[in-house]
């Protein structure tokens, strides 16, 4: 297999040596031994347009998309309305580059502008970015905000982050130069105030989910006046949805509100493109990354939109960026406005509420199986929550899914020997499919 990139030896020589390398091997050696490729690529020969398609369509043949679905973590099934994917189609929206040049971008610059101010609304919060890649790494780009904001090198991360949000965190902070400390959670799945206290010396601020990865919703207002109290900023990393029934975070003071906009309108879509929303308040609009698109006049008094307060040599300035983001997510962002609007109030809280009330069914049916125990039991929730069980959580998996059902994410994928099982709730499953859950388990506890 020739090298992707048409580089010559000579010029990857040239390049290498400009940055006091002398190998591709020391270019990559921040890479562990053990996880580099010591063989060839293992790669069947080439084939034709035709064979591809029948390996795939056998691959579709061995799908069940039908089987009720009780896995979150992340990701979630929501109803999609059918004029979202229709007004999709349409090719105006179908551009991949930033509209720098306005006058010939004025659709795509409303539409984001337009994008800005739902999900101002939205969160309660005075100014939002064009979107990022994901949730994970609105997060992380949060932590970069809090480090510019407070010229302060220490953040906080509550462990009640999606641990993949946390690890992409992680993964930044390293090349910032970051000190990441974690706050751990009480044995009622909340933020330990007095380890967040305790930590507070010298911290730029607090990143915490709420509801958290375990479903749990937190005291933010509690948190927000002890991470205000001590000088730090207050990030929230939430889930949209949820934003019809919990408080915004604009209502409790939070200073950037992140999170991933994939629930609105985006399919699961085995792992994405997903859309990363930022918001925060206006002090901190400066230290945005990203797109922002702002409304003006022309010369007649029109009314027309620009990219406004950063230009384009802004992200690519290398290191020198306050951010390197800069691939144009504005497809799925316009997917998030279409939803908004279509749902409008009314429709975004009759979802958080089907969420939350057949979450506590299910919740309220599992207690009573011998053999399972929920975890957190006295703390309020929205539509997910963790159960532990007598067997083994992979077992338990395996058995509903010889019954047709995808049962909760397994914990023990992100921390070895928690059997727990987290299971999540949307408006899609019904009463049945909850009912031969419960059933279900019922006899797979036996």
């Amino acid at each position: 297999m020739r090298s992707y990139v048409p580089n010559t030896e000579g010029e990857r020589k040239e390049m290498l040596s400009s940055m006091g390398l002398s190998s591709m091997d020391e270019l990559f050696r921040d890479i562990p031994d053990e996880l580099k490729l010591s063989r060839p690529l293992n790669l069947p020969e080439g084939k034709s347009e035709t064979e591809i398609r029948r390996i795939f369509r056998a691959y579709a043949e061995r799908t069940n998309g039908s089987m009720p679905l009780f896995r979150g973590a992340g990701a979630y099934r929501h109803y999609i309305p059918s004029l979202i994917p229709q007004l999709l189609m349409r090719s105006e929206f179908y551009t991949a580059y930033t509209p720098y040049q306005a006058e010939m971008s004025q659709g795509m610059l409303q539409a984001i502008f337009e994008y800005q101010t739902l999900m101002c609304r939205l969160t309660g919060m005075d100014v939002s970015n064009a979107s990022v890649y994901d949730g994970a790494t609105a997060a992380a780009e949060a932590m970069l905000m809090l480090r510019d904001a407070k010229r302060k090198q220490k953040i906080l991360i509550s462990d009640g982050l999606n641990p993949d949000v946390i690890a992409v965190i992680h993964t930044y902070a390293r090349f910032a130069r970051l000190e990441c400390v974690s706050i751990p959670l009480n044995s009622d799945g909340t933020t330990d105030m007095d380890a967040l206290s305790a930590n507070s010396d010298g911290a730029a601020g607090y990143i915490v989910a709420n509801p958290n990865f375990f479903g749990c919703l937190e005291n933010m207002d509690e948190i927000s006046a002890a991470v205000h109290g001590f000088g730090g900023l207050l990030v929230s990393y939430v889930n949209p949805i949820s934003l019809s029934l919990v408080k915004r975070p604009g209502d409790y003071g939070a200073d950037i509100a992140v999170g991933d906009a994939q629930p609105l309108g985006l399919p699961l879509s085995f792992g994405g493109p997903y859309c990363g929303f930022m918001c925060s308040t206006q002090k901190l609009i400066r230290n945005l990354p990203g797109r922002i698109a702002g409304q003006t006049s022309d010369a007649e008094g029109n009314r027309v939109f620009v990219l406004t307060l950063q230009a384009r040599e802004q992200h690519i300035r290398r290191e020198k960026a306050s951010s390197n983001i800069c691939s144009n997510q504005m497809l799925c962002a316009i997917t998030a406005s279409m939803y908004l609007s279509v749902m409008g109030p009314e429709g975004m809280y009759e979802v958080a509420m089907q969420n939350l009330q057949k979450a506590h069914y299910l919740r309220d049916g599992i207690k009573s199986i011998n053999g399972a125990r929920i975890r957190y039991e006295n703390t309020p929730f929205f539509n997910e929550f963790v159960v532990e069980f007598d067997k083994d959580s992979a077992v338990i998996n395996a058995l509903l899914k010889k019954k047709g059902i995808v049962g909760g994410a397994r914990l023990a994928n992100y921390k070895d020997g928690d059997n727990g099982i987290l299971m999540c709730v949307t408006e899609m499953n019904t009463r049945e499919e909850i009912d031969a859950l419960i059933t279900a388990l019922e006899e797979i506890t036996k």
